[in-house]
């Protein structure tokens, strides 16, 4: 029995979720179609074990799945796999628009969706014959690199195997109270926003599982222990199907309670608002981005500034959380918008805040913009994490709108609003609020020398400008 060993790289930094780490799906899904081709299947998380490469040695094929952040530390494992005599294969979404930058590393590469691709390759290689058929791989032969033709998005993801949590062994030993478990119901998003790779990768057609293969999976956790979070980039897309599958749910009567990626316009359907809260819904996770309407506008995130207050006043009405995302950056941003971005995170009374820096991400439009405008100043992928500033901003220098991040986390989590929050009795925002103020501290700890080389780098946009009152308006200087 052939054996293939499929395996996520750790994250190299520390962000908001670092202490609640759960790992992407693919490898899951795919380990689960391996099996179901006759393969002996392993799933190795590092951020939860450390990596055996002589036991790896054993294995036939060891497959890689990358996100851009964690690329540096996906080719080092593979040099090493590599240099032991085993075959490697990478996937996801930094090597699918950077494929020849990753055989450079790698033995194949299976760009896009591998639901498809990967049991023709299985099949392939068990017969010892050509790579030729095999869609969406690209690979050397005779050194020479082959592109083979990218087939369109799987249509049916009813065929999709319902993932084995079990192919990693360690799969919630390490969750202190919940095991969260990661639940996919759809791919593909209908909109364009300029900073995300999520079309080029799963396309702009929103697909998704049928309400009875959900239900399936989900009466797999039917626990108290388990938290479920669907992965969906928007879960709420299709208000018809998403309200099918919450009737389901409630009909079910499961014992969980879940989360949610959603978007603002969530709460223009006071039903499916009702319906979410009464089939378990705690919080929802949505990108509002920022409250300049032009950057909005210019991102073409296709929301208003009015419908993110609606959907705050709505969702909380119901009682159900919101963790907030807000990106920095954009040619439109400057410090008032930074301004403005604290004080509605924190007049909106948001359970939790992410405020992250835009960063461009392979396969994005705005990867493209700025590469075409000599902006990129960082090219190590380890920094493209939405926490570290790896470009050129219009109005704002790059230490500046890497201070902009670090002031905003410290006011919207400052002791003072926690002080509010426990006159209120909540536990959960006080104790999330802990947790930041302690990880934005560390962060400033381990980034001293990027920090410095932040301030070293000289503006080479003629438009650039530092906003000069930010040290009054922010007190950054105790950040510097």
């Amino acid at each position: 029995m052939p054996k293939i060993i499929l395996l996520e790289p750790r994250p190299p930094n520390l962000h908001i979720f670092s202490q609640f780490y759960t790992p992407r799906l693919g490898t899951f899904i795919l380990g689960t179609l391996m099996r179901g081709c006759g393969w002996e299947v392993e799933v190795v998380i590092e951020e939860w074990e450390r990596i055996d490469f002589e036991a790896m040695r054993s294995a036939d094929l060891v497959g890689i799945s990358t996100i851009t952040s964690t690329a540096p530390r996906a080719y080092a494992i593979a040099d090493r796999l590599r240099s032991l005599g085993v075959k490697v294969m990478m996937g996801g979404p930094h090597v699918t628009f950077l494929t020849e930058e990753a055989l450079a590393h790698a033995d194949f590469v299976i760009r896009g969706e591998g639901e498809k691709a990967l049991p023709v390759f299985a099949a392939a290689w068990e017969k010892g014959c050509g790579l030729g058929n095999v869609p969406n791989l690209s690979y050397w032969q005779d050194g020479v690199i082959h592109h083979n033709p990218q087939q369109a998005h799987l249509d049916d993801l009813d065929a999709i195997p319902i993932p084995d949590l079990g192919l990693a062994k360690r799969y919630g030993r390490k969750s202190k109270g919940k095991i969260v478990i990661p639940v996919q119901t759809s791919r593909g998003c209908p909109y364009a926003c300029s900073f995300c790779s999520v079309t080029g990768m799963f396309g702009h057609k929103y697909r998704f599982r049928s309400t009875a293969n959900v239900m399936t999976e989900l009466h797999r956790y039917d626990s108290r222990r388990h938290f479920i979070f669907f992965y969906d980039d928007n879960f709420t897309h299709d208000t018809e199907r998403t309200k099918e599958l919450l009737r389901a749910m409630i009909a079910a009567r499961f014992k969980f309670q879940w989360s949610a990626q959603v978007r603002a316009d969530v709460a223009k359907d006071l039903e499916l608002v009702k319906l979410m809260k009464k089939a378990g819904c705690q919080i929802v996770f949505i990108g509002f981005e920022s409250v300049n309407p032009q950057s909005l506008k210019a991102m073409k995130k296709g929301q208003t500034v009015a419908e993110i207050a609606h959907a705050v006043k709505v969702l909380r009405r119901k009682g159900i959380r919101i963790h907030g995302m807000f990106v920095y950056g954009f040619d439109e941003d400057d410090w008032r918008t930074v301004r403005r971005t604290v004080r509605f995170a924190k007049k909106a009374r948001l359970t939790s805040s992410q405020f992250m820096i835009l960063t461009p991400l392979p396969g994005s439009d705005f990867f493209g913009k700025i590469s075409a405008q000599q902006r990129i100043r960082f090219r190590d992928w380890n920094l493209y994490d939405a926490h570290h500033v790896v470009f050129e901003p219009t109005k704002l220098a790059p230490l500046d709108l890497q201070r902009a991040q670090i002031y905003s986390h410290k006011k919207f989590y400052s002791l003072a609003t926690s002080l509010r929050k426990l006159i209120n009795f909540k536990w959960l925002d006080i104790g999330i609020a802990h947790y930041a103020r302690k990880l934005n501290r560390h962060w400033l700890k381990v980034n001293r020398t990027y920090l410095t080389v932040l301030s070293l780098l000289r503006p080479r946009q003629k438009n650039q400008h530092v906003i000069v009152d930010y040290r009054e308006e922010a007190n950054l200087d105790q950040v510097s």
